[in-house]
């Protein structure tokens, strides 16, 4: 029998070093790791590498769109489902500790949750909390993706859904690609006119929160509500 590949025992070392001391693992280690799961014959450190290197750190490779993914040679629908599946896990366990609990006394949790899931992407995404009338989580969703810098906010499907939903009150949530949270002008007078109408109706808008690589703005904090 001919001796075991070297990369066969790099792994075996990996897998030790992961379950003794994750925290002490790069991030194109952990990568690499996953990857052995779909590409069992493969020395996927090079991979790895590359990949942290073509899209800039982990969080945005874990977020990046599976087209993207598609277009890295060597990475099969297998390994980019490994990576979904990390994307998937890491949020759910971030929403996980706001899920049943008033949003406004689980504020960090929330934020946590929408940086991890919005800071990272290259586009602009909206999406709308729905709150009961103890400001727990009824529904969350997505009301539009848009190219870099430009996505929409339509008052009237925003209420719509609130009434449909029997919400007592929403949160806006979008993010900035540019990486500053900064709202627009445009932000505060779409914010200001939901508010109105919402209002009118007996439906709170709690805040409007901007979201900017790691980084945040509140229009409650920042008085612009």
């Amino acid at each position: 029998m001919g001796d075991t590949p070297d990369h066969l025992g790099h792994r075996a070392r990996l897998r030790s070093r992961l379950l003794e001391d994750a925290d002490g693992l790069a991030d194109y280690e952990l990568i690499e790791y996953l990857l052995t799961l779909a590409i069992p014959r493969r020395d996927t450190k090079p991979l790895a590498k590359a990949l942290i290197s073509e899209f800039g750190s982990m969080p945005q490779l874990i977020n990046a769109d599976p087209e993207s993914l598609r277009r890295v040679d060597g990475l099969s629908d297998t390994a980019i489902a490994a990576l979904k599946i990390v994307q998937a896990a890491s949020l759910r366990s971030l929403k996980g500790k706001f899920r049943d609990k008033p949003l406004l006394s689980s504020w960090d949790a929330l934020l946590d949750w929408l940086r991890a899931d919005m800071g990272p992407i290259d586009f602009e995404r909206v999406r709308i909390l729905y709150l009961n009338s103890r400001n727990m989580l009824i529904r969350d969703e997505l009301a539009s993706e848009g190219s870099i810098d430009q996505s929409a906010i339509y008052v009237r499907e925003v209420i719509k859904r609130a009434l449909e939903l029997g919400a007592s009150a929403i949160i806006l949530v979008h993010n900035h690609p540019s990486g500053s949270p900064e709202p627009s002008r445009q932000d505060i007078a779409i914010t200001r006119e939901i508010a109105d109408v919402a209002g009118k109706l007996g439906i709170t808008l709690h805040d409007h929160v901007v979201i900017g690589g790691t980084d945040y703005r509140s229009f409650r904090a920042m008085g612009l509500l």
